[in-house]
């Protein structure tokens, strides 16, 4: 009988040793925080929450101040990686003619640790300017071809 319940038991374990490596990845994209630079490519002037909300709302009110945005994004993502993860982040401005400006930029990225990852993406200089002023982004988490999160503007 013990023996019987051991097998029983090495058999179940094998089952799910072989099911884990076949089960789908998740992720998820948990927090993004635009941010505007400015010509010396800062966000902020002190590292005071304060300070970076006042010098984020000095920098919407003044426009000619600005250099660029940056989107920093805090994602993660469970199991091994077998294809290049990749953050996504689209972008909607404002419409000249009959269409809206949009611009995707990509990056890739490598997990570290259990309990999520920062990483940032910068549109600024003349691709900045070109673009104009963002009204909507979102930004999305894949693995290959499969689609792991989202975040996305209220706007969007």
């Amino acid at each position: 009988m013990r023996r019987v319940v051991i097998r029983l038991g090495l058999l179940c374990w094998l089952m799910i040793v072989a099911v884990l490596p076949a089960a789908a990845e998740s992720g998820q994209v948990m927090k993004v925080l635009p941010h505007f630079l400015d010509t010396n490519g800062l966000h902020t002037l002190s590292p005071s929450l304060y300070e970076r909300d006042a010098y984020q709302a000095y920098l919407r009110q003044h426009p000619e101040k600005r250099s660029g945005i940056r989107f920093d994004v805090q994602w993660k993502a469970k199991g091994p990686s077998f294809e290049p993860r990749t953050l996504r982040l689209e972008l909607r401005g404002i419409a000249k003619g009959s269409l809206p400006r949009a611009l995707t930029l990509d990056q890739t990225v490598t997990s570290a640790g259990w309990f999520g990852r920062w990483t940032s993406i910068v549109l600024a200089g003349d691709k900045y300017r070109d673009f104009g002023e963002v009204t909507a982004w979102r930004v999305t988490l894949w693995e290959g071809a499969q689609l792991l999160g989202e975040q996305k503007s209220f706007l969007w």
